[in-house]
């Protein structure tokens, strides 16, 4: 986790989606440090919407003070369901992320997309639960296809870095339904990448309107956040000037 010292105002929580890890967030958290902004990339632990949110919730509540949930991708079903159990999110920002809706699940959300290509790239593993040899379905991506299906706008080079050090995502976080969404009662801003081919920039953009989220449109990727940084941090501080 990178934590800076508490400031007056409030924190950006920053939150990794699936076959990532939090250095994603790596020169948006350079941009807000550069500004003395108070700012926390959570770990997303990627084994199902419900562990998962339970574990950001608790770490989102150890934030002193007010916070600014900010999810990508998958982060942003994470988002969803953690900050009102958390109980000091005071705003959400989505970047290229899921804002589902209650007793959605994510797989289905995918079904509708036409601009996902990522069920066809991805890769069926297999991992143990910890209860006896019992295993259960994750998800990689085939790295021949990563750089086309989750980050085309950087470069080749370092897409492959990213495909050998991705984080599996287990099934449930497709398989397992959104509680009460907190885009119901707190404000939210969202990020629209319209290139994403992972998400899908069509379901993405459906889901922030459906929000009611201040959305800025931008060409890129689905990883919007490494390939244009001063974007996806403008919007974090657009989000923060409203909630300070």
């Amino acid at each position: 986790m990178t934590q800076t010292t508490p400031t007056a105002g409030v924190t950006v929580a920053l939150v990794h989606g699936a076959f990532a890890d939090s250095s994603g967030w790596n020169d948006v958290v350079a941009e807000l440090l550069a500004e003395g902004t108070a700012v926390q990339a959570v770990s997303n632990p990627l084994r199902g919407i419900s562990s998962d949110a339970a574990y950001v919730a608790s770490a989102l509540a150890q934030i002193p003070g007010r916070v600014l949930a900010v999810g990508h991708s998958y982060g942003g079903a994470i988002i969803t369901n953690a900050a009102l159990p958390a109980g000091n999110v005071v705003g959400l920002v989505y970047v290229a992320a899921f804002a589902p809706d209650e007793g959605e699940a994510l797989q289905e959300i995918e079904a509708d997309s036409k601009d996902s290509v990522l069920n066809a790239a991805l890769l069926q593993l297999r991992y143990p639960t910890g209860a006896g040899g019992e295993t259960e379905v994750e998800f990689a991506i085939d790295p021949d296809q990563f750089h086309d299906a989750f980050a085309a706008d950087v470069s080749p080079e370092h897409a492959r870095v990213m495909a050998v050090t991705q984080r599996p995502i287990s099934a449930r976080g497709f398989t397992e339904r959104t509680g009460t969404p907190a885009w119901r009662t707190l404000p939210s801003w969202a990020v629209v990448a319209t290139g994403d081919k992972a998400a899908g920039s069509d379901v993405v953009h459906r889901m922030a309107e459906r929000a009611g989220a201040t959305i800025v449109e931008v060409e890129g990727s689905h990883v919007i956040m490494m390939s244009q940084p001063k974007v996806v941090a403008d919007a974090i501080r657009q989000a923060l000037a409203a909630v300070s």
